[in-house]
């Protein structure tokens, strides 16, 4: 580590992190939702929608809860619908929908039956994530790799024929990462939305065809250029595990996903999004994908100075609750921003001390390092400037993934010349500045240093009192972001229901078994 921080506080600051996740743990694990059924679903073949467009895995998981047999799980009703009707699930779920099946008149049937459909539905689900994942491997061994960290671009126009375009574009002009920002509210719905898209605002609806469209683009790009481009969309919100479900059945390579952003600034119900957020990490993890979480945001609503602890203190607990959700540590992207304001006097230095840190506290992660955007103004001349300075910083601290400012930040949706300037940017910095932190040492006791160590004891003094608070608590009292969540409130919290002592998921064994999780 070149920052000399005291491996006692690291010490202390993980564990603490680590209570807390196992506490979390416990809460969870004895608790389902509505999106976790609906993600089952989909991932055994349930797909489409009824006469009113309603997605058939809501259809399906809706009756069961009608019914009051949601609590045993939906992999034991569908189990038993398969064995009373002889049919697959996707037609199942059409009967349901027309009301040619009633759920409630399913006779019960011998538990070695149940098991034995339940495990065999689960293990093609799993065979067909293993072979999205062995497809990725494959052209990335053909490809190789580009040197971290990887230049990370936006697409964002609502229509998602022109997004196939722009992140063609984007490809050729050196983008790593294309990511297709998804349409301003869906994180919001209890459902996902079906079939290709063409109109959204602030962004592309997040849906299994459009995921296909522009996988096959950047497939076809890739050919072209002999590398292979990743895929990135969004699976926070109340959909959160169906697609991630959905990202791994289309191989998207990057998915933000984290543990507290739907609680904080979408005001989703903390019970549900933890419960969601333990689910869909396990997909992810078994897919490959790297997930990248939102301390960023963090810095939207707090002053990036005085809460910079907090972002350490949530990547802590980002890292925890990933490991127990199997992911290793060369999928988590955690998060972090350059959002001091760029008026304070060594301001530079003190980006530089957190984005240092965050590299020294989890060195095998591909940190997501993410642009200027609370103090740019649109002076694109100095904008440009803080994104160069941005990206020495990326640099010379070796982050994994570097989410490329823009110069017309807070003027518009950026143009293709602007993401073309963007990238030639960071590829003209990056360049030059490759070994730059190999060459320099940090002062004993400098400014940077001694920055770095005083926000990571109050990290671990911040873990510590959550642990002692109670993560629930910790929400409700606003200790995150400045913003109060209170358990009962937030959307979604409906949704979620105590398993029941005969509740039966064979596709989360099969998930836990296959990353190493079951006890």
């Amino acid at each position: 580590m070149v920052l000399d921080l005291d491996p006692k506080i690291i010490e202390r600051a993980r564990q603490a992190a680590g209570d807390i996740a196992d506490e979390m743990d416990q809460f969870i694990r004895q608790r389902t939702t509505r999106a976790v059924e609906r993600t089952t679903l989909r991932l055994i073949g349930v797909d489409g929608v009824n006469q009113e467009d309603v997605p058939l895995p809501n259809v399906v998981v809706d009756q069961a809860e009608a019914a009051g047999l949601l609590d045993e799980g939906i992999m034991r009703v569908m189990a038993r619908a398969i064995v009373e009707t002889g049919r697959d699930p996707q037609t199942i779920a059409e009967a349901i929908a027309e009301g040619a099946l009633d759920l409630k008149e399913l006779p019960l049937i011998d538990e070695a039956q149940v098991r034995q459909v339940g495990d065999e539905q689960a293990e093609r689900a799993m065979e067909l994530i293993e072979k999205t994942r062995k497809k990725r491997d494959e052209l990335l061994e053909r490809h190789g790799d580009r040197q971290a960290p990887l230049h990370y671009v936006i697409v964002a126009t609502g229509n998602i024929y022109e997004d196939a375009v722009q992140a063609r574009t984007a490809a050729r002009q050196g983008a790593d990462i294309i990511a297709v920002i998804r349409s301003t509210g869906q994180s919001l719905l209890d459902f996902v939305p079906y079939g290709p898209t063409t109109e959204g605002f602030g962004g592309t609806y997040a849906t299994q065809a459009n995921f296909r469209i522009i996988r096959e683009a950047l497939d076809e790009v890739g050919e072209e250029l002999g590398r292979y481009i990743r895929l990135c969309n969004y699976c926070s919100g109340l959909c959160m595990p169906e697609i991630a479900a959905m990202g791994a059945l289309e191989r998207l390579d990057v998915m933000l996903n984290d543990a507290l952003y739907g609680i904080l600034f979408r005001d989703i119900n903390p019970r549900r999004t933890f419960i969601d957020q333990y689910y869909s990490r396990m997909i992810n993890a078994s897919a490959g994908v790297i997930i990248n979480t939102g301390e960023d945001n963090y810095l939207t609503t707090a002053d990036a100075i005085e809460a910079a602890h907090t972002v350490t203190a949530s990547q802590f607990i980002n890292e925890q609750f990933a490991s127990r959700s199997g992911l290793p540590p060369e999928q988590m992207g955690l998060g972090h921003a350059m959002e001091i304001n760029p008026d304070v006097e060594d301001g530079f230095l003190l980006e530089l001390a957190q984005a240092q840190l965050a590299r020294d506290l989890f060195p095998d992660a591909p940190l997501k390092y993410m642009p200027p955007t609370k103090y740019m103004t649109g002076n694109i001349f100095r904008g440009h400037i803080q994104d160069a300075l941005f990206n020495l910083i990326g640099a010379w601290t070796g982050q994994g993934i570097q989410l490329l400012g823009m110069m017309t930040e807070a003027m518009h949706t950026p143009h293709m010349g602007d993401r073309y300037l963007a990238l030639e940017n960071a590829q003209y910095v990056m360049k030059n500045a490759r070994s730059l932190g190999s060459e320099i040492e940090f002062k004993k006791d400098g400014i940077i240093q001694t920055r770095a160590q005083d926000v990571l004891a109050e990290a671990c003094d911040f873990l510590e009192e959550v642990r002692e608070k109670g993560m629930f608590s910790s929400l409700s009292d606003g200790r995150f972001a400045d913003v109060e969540r209170p358990v009962e409130g937030g959307k979604g919290k409906d949704g979620v229901f105590e398993r029941g002592a005969d509740y039966f998921n064979p596709l989360e064994t099969r998930l836990r078994g296959s990353l190493g999780l079951l006890e």
